[in-house]
């Protein structure tokens, strides 16, 4: 009977090498940094969305402040909680020249803020009635 080069089955090591290790671990390795990458960038996007709603509700707050504007339109710059805007007011041609007709301007509203070390911004753009005067006054 010939000795053969492999040990008998019940004096083989069991477990694993450390090639196999070595693998296993890089795998974990590139796993855990992909899911904190992941995890990282749904931080930045809630921040984000947070940040755009907060521009929104402002944007909202000051468009209701201005029901209908005077002849003179609108212009106004301000910095409110971290967010800078400025409102920009001109005519709008509807195409409608009757006398009932009501003058409407166009209004632009922009907002901007830094999240961190990213800029955001917001711009909106709406119409709003020109405000009829009070009996009596000369319109120019």
């Amino acid at each position: 009977m010939k000795p053969s080069a492999m040990p008998p089955k019940h004096q083989r090591q069991r477990g694993f090498s450390l090639l196999e290790m070595l693998v296993a671990f890089a795998i974990m390795a590139m796993s855990l940094g992909l899911i904190y990458r992941v995890a990282g960038g749904s931080a930045r996007n809630v921040t984000d969305a947070a940040q755009a709603q907060q521009a929104a509700w402002l944007a909202e707050s000051l468009l209701s402040s201005h029901s209908s504007l005077l002849a003179e339109g609108w212009n106004e710059d301000g910095e409110t909680a971290g967010f800078k805007w400025q409102v920009r007011s001109s005519p709008y041609n509807s195409g409608i020249n009757t006398p009932q007709a009501v003058p409407l301007h166009e209004i632009r509203l922009a907002i901007h803020w830094t999240a961190g070390s990213r800029p955001g911004q917001l711009d909106l753009v709406t119409l709003l009635p020109q405000r009829k005067p009070p009996p009596g006054e000369v319109i120019r």
